[in-house]
This record gives structure tokens, sequence and C-alpha cells, in this order.
């Protein structure tokens, strides 16, 4: 049996949790939530990583579905709902292969029916406008973790790609994660500050995420997870989920992404801009200069320094598939969950080993949240405090 035949098999008892995929938002870029021009059942869609077929040969059995909307939505909540509605669409459509979850228990129901787990997670607190009863509400909504920030900050908590402003989390922000503690609500580190993510661990009674994030030490880049934090995840309980999305975890990649964006704004135009004359310009830089690829192994590179430094039982996998322009080779799509398993076995993983990265590790966390909720939930009213009253 080749490590491929044996990563397929581990899969069938122990499936993918994986902690990332921004399929609602693509759904709705690409067919505006029309289920039936871009219907997931069968279809390898050229422009989708993901559909049920792939999800299925993947050995995906658990998924939570990202609800992104980007800061700059006039309407950031009303949006963030219709990212919510879109999950629920596909839950009623596919109910054979897509079983709703809230909880770990529902996580275990769905792997013991074969289907697949879905879950949901808010990708950035621009979501909840500085709001704790709209947090409240996308919980009872269903949404299982808040991705603190996005690409920028908010008004209560610094990102890793903006300029500093709170230094990590305000009075307010501490007061975000203690109601997520007592709710259920996991608190995804993804995308954050590391002085953030410092904050949030030292304010945090439950264990935390990162639902898409990868080694700093093993590239520089400030998505990535410094040290000094995977060292605090034993302590916390938490789960790190790598990531995939090339210029994140290949140093050339992320070179050759800086000179792109670069070159973008020599020619005066942004460098986000996907206008027909910025993507001229972007192939002719491109021509001259090959993009660098990614591949399985270096996302093994990772694992196996995140694993050192953090633990086996804190390690877990956040592909951030249909939220990234460009894959690793072997990782085009979420059909190639068992060739990354595969040079994981090469390299000595042991099957318990991978049972804890694929599932249980997951699982574990998210039950332990769930957990601490419960004991909070019996001592705590739901806070009203407002960012006004801590941070005015």
């Amino acid at each position: 049996m080749t490590h491929l035949d044996e990563a397929r098999a581990l899969l069938r008892e122990f499936p993918v949790v994986d902690g990332h995929n921004d399929l609602p938002w693509a759904l709705r870029e690409k067919a505006g939530y029309d289920l039936d021009r871009l219907d997931i059942a069968g279809h390898q869609h050229e422009h989708l990583h993901t559909d049920i077929p792939r999800l299925r040969a993947g050995g995906v059995g658990a998924q939570y579905w990202s609800v992104y909307v980007p800061a700059e939505q006039p309407d950031p909540v009303a949006a963030t709902l219709e990212q919510i509605d879109c999950v629920r669409q596909l839950l009623d459509r596919y109910q054979a292969d897509l079983a709703p979850a809230l909880t770990a228990a529902d996580m275990e129901a769905a792997r013991g029916e074969g289907r697949i787990a879905s879950l949901m997670g808010a990708e950035g607190g621009h979501s909840i406008a500085n709001s704790l009863g709209t947090l409240r509400g996308l919980y009872a909504l269903g949404v299982r973790y808040m991705t603190l920030t996005h690409n920028s900050n908010v008004d209560w908590a610094d990102s890793a790609t903006d300029i500093p402003r709170a230094n990590g989390l305000t009075a307010f922000g501490r007061e975000v994660v203690r109601e997520m503690n007592r709710l259920g609500m996991l608190v995804d580190l993804s995308h954050v500050a590391p002085s953030t993510m410092r904050d949030a661990l030292d304010a945090s009674t439950a264990p935390v995420v990162f639902s898409h994030s990868s080694a700093r030490a093993v590239c520089d880049h400030p998505r990535n997870i410094p040290d000094d934090v995977l060292e605090r995840l034993p302590a916390n309980g938490g789960v790190a989920m790598v990531t995939f999305v090339p210029k994140f975890v290949l140093q050339a990649a992320v070179d050759w992404t800086a000179e792109a964006d670069e070159n973008m704004r020599a020619h005066g135009l942004h460098h986000l801009d996907t206008t027909a004359e910025a993507m001229k310009v972007h192939r002719a830089f491109e021509e001259r200069t090959p993009r660098p690829i990614a591949t399985v192994p270096v996302i093994a590179d990772h694992l196996d320094h995140m694993r050192e430094v953090a633990g086996i039982d804190h390690l877990g996998i956040g592909g951030d598939y249909d939220g990234t322009a460009f894959t690793p080779d072997g990782l085009g799509d979420v059909s190639g969950y068992p060739n990354l398993l595969a040079e994981l076995l090469d390299r000595g993983w042991s099957k318990a080993d991978l049972a804890k990265l694929t599932w249980q590790n997951s699982v574990r966390v998210l039950g332990a949240a769930e957990d601490v909720a419960r004991d909070l939930r019996a001592k705590q009213a739901p806070s009203n405090a407002t960012i006004e009253s801590l941070d005015g």
C-alpha cells in the first residue's frame, strides 16, 4: 500500500475538519448566489475550488464555511446575514451530503452518517459593527467562530496587515473576547496582529483557533503565527490550522508578490485592481518574472515546524479554498488533502498524529469552548458594554 493509499484510508475514519473555505463569497461574486448557475452537486467549475465530489475525494468530513464580507461593505452586518443565508441554502439543497452542525457532538454525528458537518465562521470583527448584541445574534444564527479582524483594523483590535492603532485589543476588544467565551464562539486569531494574538490569549478563558494561518518562522509574512504565540497554545488548548495560500507560505512568493504590487503602483494602479488595464500590466509582469510555485512539501515544512513548537495536539488544517487566486501544486482544490497526508507519512508522522491533525484536535477545541461557555453562562449575564462605555 502506498502512502497515498494509506492517507485515503485514514481519511475515511478521521476526515479533515477544514477551518476556512470562502465558497459562499465566491458564489456571491460569480453567480449572485444563484445555485442553479453554480450547482456544486456534480460539476467541477473552472473558477471554483470546491464542490461536493471534490470534497468527498479530499476526505473532508467537516467544513467551516466562511461568511466573510469585505470591511468596505456599506452595511457589513446585512451582507454577513446574506452570507449566512447562502450557507443555509446550501444545507437545504444538498442535505444528502451536508449536515448542519453547531456543536462538537453534531460534528461526530455527521461523521457517523457519512455527511460533511457544516459550520460557519465570520471573518472579521467588522461583521458585528461594534455591537455585542449583534455578536450574540450571529451566534444564534449558527456562527461558531469569529476572526477578530480581517485585513484592516477594527475600532477595537489591530490587524496584521494594517498600521497599529490599538496596540492589540482595546478594553472593548477584551470584552468581545469574554462575550465570545460566554457564548461558546471560538476566538479566531488569523489575520490579527501579534499584539492582538497575545492580548486575546491573555483575555480568553477558552481555547482559541487560527482558522487559516501558517508559521512565521518558516515564511516571514505578517499573516503567519510567531513562535512565541505558538508556544502558548498548549496552555490555552487552542489549535493552529495551517493554510495553503502561496504568498503566505513560500518566501519566494512573498517577495514576488511585493514586486508585483510595486509594479502595479509604478503604473498608477492599485495592487488589487482587476480591471482589464490592470490585468494587462500584471500579465506582462508575470511573463517577465514567473510566479514562484508552492508545493505540498512547503506546507509540510510549516506543519513540521508548528508541531515542534506547539505540539501535535494543537494543529489543524484551514486551506482557504475559494478565498485565494493561487494554490500549491498538489493542493489545487479541496480534493488534494490526501497528498498532504501522504507527504507527512513520508516524513514519519504516525496515523495517530494525522488523526489529531485532521479531525480530533478541531472537534476537541469546539467541545472545550462549549464546556467553558456552559460554566460562564451559569455565572454571568450577557454583557451590555458598548465601545463608547469602555473605549470612549
